[in-house]
């Protein structure tokens, strides 16, 4: 196996020789701010998946019944199975899910540009002016497609149907 190797090492001891490898060679560049950063990266590594799994150990034990909701529905473990491409939700289902975990902000689907990653959101309900809380909606959809459906790249929302809007359709 060469130093290069990308391959998935076999154990975690394994991997844990290899990233000791690594950070070696970079030791050895004689970069110390590169030595620093690699150092700091494998320790955000470490915690971030640290509290992925310790996430994972306490949903499953927290409840009796079906855990698989709970898991899904977890923005961290969420998050770690779509990044690992291993969540077993189709995109407009986490896209769903993400909305419903703002739900306070009445949001519902337009539509998805799936080349741009353009996710069109409208309010589904007015406070009658027109004059929407639309950027806290998106900001709030944009937190939670992170998590749930990092394929969305941009969301826009727009409002929901004014009073007079709807009138003058009915004419």
């Amino acid at each position: 196996m060469s130093a290069t190797t990308t391959a998935r090492p076999a154990s975690a001891e394994e991997t844990g020789r290899r990233i000791e490898e690594i950070l070696d060679r970079l030791s050895a560049s004689g970069e110390p701010a590169n030595v620093a950063a690699a150092e700091e990266l494998v320790r955000c590594l470490m915690d971030f998946y640290g509290n992925g799994l310790a996430r994972v150990l306490h949903l499953l034990s927290a409840a009796p019944g079906e855990p698989l909701p709970r898991l899904l529905g977890d923005e961290l473990v969420a998050s770690l199975l779509v990044l690992h491409d291993l969540h077993p939700e189709d995109r407009d289902t986490r896209i769903g899910r993400a909305l419903d975990s703002v739900r306070r902000h009445d949001l519902e689907v337009a539509g998805f540009d799936e080349e741009t990653g353009t996710l069109r959101l409208r309010s589904a309900a007015s406070g009658g002016c027109g004059c929407g809380s639309g950027s806290g909606a998106r900001e709030a959809a944009e937190t939670a497609l992170a998590c749930f459906a990092p394929e969305v790249t941009v969301v826009e929302v727009e409002p929901a149907p004014t009073l007079l809007q709807i009138g003058t359709k009915a004419r």
